[in-house]
Formats: C-alpha cells, structure tokens, sequence
C-alpha cells in the first residue's frame, strides 16, 4: 500500500515535471510572439499596436498547439487518447478557459490602471496570469483530457470498475 502511494506521487510529480517543461517552451514561444504582435519586438513596427488582448489570444493559440503535442507525445504518452481527435477539442476548451486568468489580470493591467508599457503587459500576462493558469491547466488536462484508462478487475464473478 505504502508503495502504491509512493508509486502514484512519483509519477504525479513526474508528470507535473514534463508538464511544467513543455509549457516553459510553449510560453516561452507565445511571449515572444506575443511581444513581436503587440510591441513590434523583433520586427520594428509592432503589427496589433493597441490590439493587446487579440494579440495575447493568437500568441497563445500558437503556444496552446505546442502544448498540447508535447503533452500529448511526451508528458502523457502512457494515457492513450480517449477521445477520436486524442482530447484535441477538450484540451483546446480547457486552455481557452485558463486563459481567462491572464487575459483578466492583462485587462486590469491596461485598462483600470493604465499599465501599458511591454513590463506591465508581461508581468500581468504572462507572469501573474500564467502562474495562475498553470496550475488549472495541469488539473483540468489530467483529470478530463489525459486520463488514465479504467481497469475491470472481476472478484467473485462481480466486475468492479476501478479508475485509476
């Protein structure tokens, strides 16, 4: 029992692990991305100047589908797909609902405190909103996208299901 218990954290840790490095690359692309749309970094000319939230909205989006592939193919490999797209369009709800966390903590940056310089946006963005969405996203991608599958164990001729 003690073993199963030990057993159970060492693989949540383990997934919370990959998960947390797969969205470390998924963030790290949308920031950038993120930063070129709304204040031209890179690029010069900031392509969606004042267009803060749809820039944040496509910069994820992109991120969103890193994050699921590398979900998908290395964090939750051992969870097969339950779902005939592999938990695609669950995942994808999932993230557009996290995302509300940063979207909000930018709003209330830019538009109640009149925050709209690259700092403020990335510090209300994509750290106080991303550190909030994390831990929602994992939950949430674990518990409905990238479950475990049932075990029928059978005692005594009575077939009890067990999730694992």
């Amino acid at each position: 029992m003690v073993d199963d218990v030990a057993g159970r954290w060492r693989r949540l840790a383990s997934e919370l692990w990959r998960f947390f490095a797969v969205a470390q690359l998924a963030t790290w692309v949308s920031v950038v991305l993120f930063n070129v749309l709304l204040h031209g970094w890179l690029v010069g000319d900031a392509l969606l100047e004042d267009q803060a939230m749809l820039a944040y909205v496509l910069a994820n989006s992109v991120g969103m589908v890193i994050s699921y592939h590398g979900s998908r193919g290395w964090v939750f490999r051992h969870r097969p797909p339950r779902q005939a797209d592999g938990g695609f369009t669950t995942y994808v709800v999932i993230n557009l609902a996290a995302m509300v966390l940063p979207l909000g903590c930018l709003y209330v940056s830019r538009h109640l405190l009149g925050w709209d310089s690259p700092l403020a946006d990335n510090l209300s963005a994509n750290v106080v909103g991303l550190v909030l969405a994390f831990g929602a996203r994992f939950y949430l991608s674990r518990r409905f996208v990238f479950r475990l599958p049932e075990e029928h164990v059978s005692h005594d001729g009575d077939e009890v299901r067990a999730s694992l």
